[in-house]
């Protein structure tokens, strides 16, 4: 499976968040929509990316920008990681690997010659049009929550 190419629709979905309740694409119409994908909850990649989204918040709101993290884990687990370190962007979670799937990043990884299924660290810009603007794959944390925002701005 792969990602969707900008100019894509963008694959529907519908998940629970952390704090309850549920955030579907349809939530977004007409907005512009950051979905970042990351493989793991409270690890140090993806608390750094968290950090850097929630503190962009402002940022993206004015660039008329919505952000939604996802991951594989249970929704308790993003209420702790919310928790803990006091993020504002919501978190979605996928432990059926519906969505991760329809957005191409759920596959094989490999980390220090051991191979195992996860998530791609990917981020998607969603246009006001439903469509794929943009795709970030293969994500190195440090700048990406910056360098996503003015792309955003630049839509």
């Amino acid at each position: 499976m792969t990602v969707p190419g900008v100019g894509e629709k963008a694959p529907a979905f519908r998940l629970p968040r952390d704090g309850g309740g549920n955030v579907s694409l349809s939530d977004f119409k007409g907005r512009k929509l950051v979905v970042y994908f990351y493989p793991k909850a409270d690890t140090p990649g993806c608390t750094k990316e968290a950090i850097a989204f929630s503190g962009l918040k402002r940022a993206f709101a004015k660039a008329d920008t919505d952000v939604v993290g996802v991951s594989a884990d249970p929704v308790k687990a993003q209420d702790k990681f919310r928790d803990k370190y006091g993020l504002t962007i919501p978190l979605a979670s996928d432990e059926e690997k519906k969505m991760l799937t329809a957005y191409g990043v759920w596959g094989e990884k490999s980390m220090y010659g051991r191979k195992f299924m996860g998530v791609r660290r990917t981020t998607v810009l969603i246009g006001r049009d439903g469509r794929i603007a943009q795709v970030w794959e293969n994500v190195k944390v440090p700048g990406h929550a910056e360098a996503v925002l003015a792309a955003a701005e630049a839509l």
